[in-house]
């Protein structure tokens, strides 16, 4: 029975995805979608609440072409990221809620300082929480066929947590990517890792308590190590094997001790670590800048950048969140 249940699943899925194409209509998505929600566990009554209300929005497609991780260079893009104005915008933030960032990361074992630069970078400390309809563009890019399996995953999990009454339909506004609250958490991390803090029988991720909890949480279950390296910057001998260079962030390859990598690194030094480290090499201007150097900028990075890239699979995001979060550190 099992097996067969495995089949009729996969006939479903199959079905759904050679079928979201550009050659049917939205509308014609939608008729789908919904059947293949249903399969999924989405209730019907949920399907007809929101199912009529989903519009197909170009402007998300837009965006999603045009991020600025796909064009800006590494300093430019870290540059506007941890800016002398963010940091003052992050200490003020700290010093209204100081008592629960303290308690916060007092419990979770994860420092302030990232706690608030996640905050800065993902929403400018709960100033730019989006006014996306969340449902919309999530199905927008269902329909879209660069990610369509991720996001159709991710509206999935939107019904089912609308489902189970553990978010409104009517607040989730929020970035054109679908994510939402503070630290602009996607419905599998509010699935996953949003807790009620506060007490109050209710998720609020536009809620201080309830949105630091959560991150810290999101944080620690990923495994971040408190007080570890995120990243340092370096200088290549050229005559490094260009295999040991990353320059994308889905696969972060060839990872070797900190040693193996000594007699290619001109600045190395003892504060890159004790050699024992293990670690990889990225330069994340090589498929973003035109006639980039193919050395420089180049950083040796450790286990908690790779935490920061499972929170957004973006280089130059998780170098911006660590700079900012060593900036604060002689800040607060």
């Amino acid at each position: 029975m099992r097996k067969i249940n495995y089949f009729i699943f996969f006939l479903i899925f199959f079905f759904f995805t050679a079928t979201s194409s550009h050659s049917e209509t939205f509308e014609e998505w939608k008729i789908n979608f919904s059947k293949y929600a249903i399969s999924q566990g989405v209730s019907e009554k949920t399907i007809s609440l929101i199912i009529n209300d989903l519009t197909f929005l170009p402007k998300v497609i837009e965006y999603d072409r045009y991020q600025p991780e796909f064009y800006e260079d590494t300093f430019t893009y870290i540059g506007k990221r941890a800016s002398a104005k963010k940091i003052e915008i992050g200490k003020q933030t700290y010093q209204k809620n100081s008592q629960l960032i303290n308690q916060v990361e007092q419990k979770f074992k994860i420092e302030k300082e990232l706690l608030l630069s996640l905050m800065g970078i993902e929403t400018n400390f709960g100033q730019y929480l989006g006014k996306m309809d969340i449902l919309s563009s999530l199905a927008t890019l269902s329909y879209d066929k660069r990610r369509s399996e991720f996001f159709t995953k991710e509206l999935i999990i939107a019904l089912k947590l609308i489902d189970s009454n553990q978010i409104k339909a009517e607040e989730l506004f929020g970035s054109w990517a679908g994510a939402f609250g503070n630290f602009q958490f996607m419905p599998s991390t509010i699935l996953n890792n949003a807790i009620d803090y506060n007490g109050d029988k209710k998720i609020d991720l536009k809620s201080s308590e309830d949105s630091f909890a959560s991150a810290a949480n999101y944080l620690a279950k990923m495994g971040w190590r408190t007080k570890d390296k995120c990243f340092n910057r370096i200088e290549l001998d050229n005559n490094i094997p260009l295999k040991y260079l990353n320059y994308s962030a889905r696969k972060i390859k060839n990872k070797k001790k900190l040693s193996f990598f000594k007699k290619y690194i001109i600045n190395y030094n003892n504060d890159l670590g004790t050699g024992d480290e293990i670690v990889a090499i990225i330069t994340p201007d090589k498929e973003i800048v035109e006639n980039s150097n193919l050395y420089s900028p180049a950083f040796i990075i450790y286990d908690n950048y790779e935490i920061i890239l499972k929170w957004n699979r973006s280089l130059r995001f998780a170098l911006a969140v660590c700079t900012l979060k060593d900036k604060f550190n002689n800040e607060l």
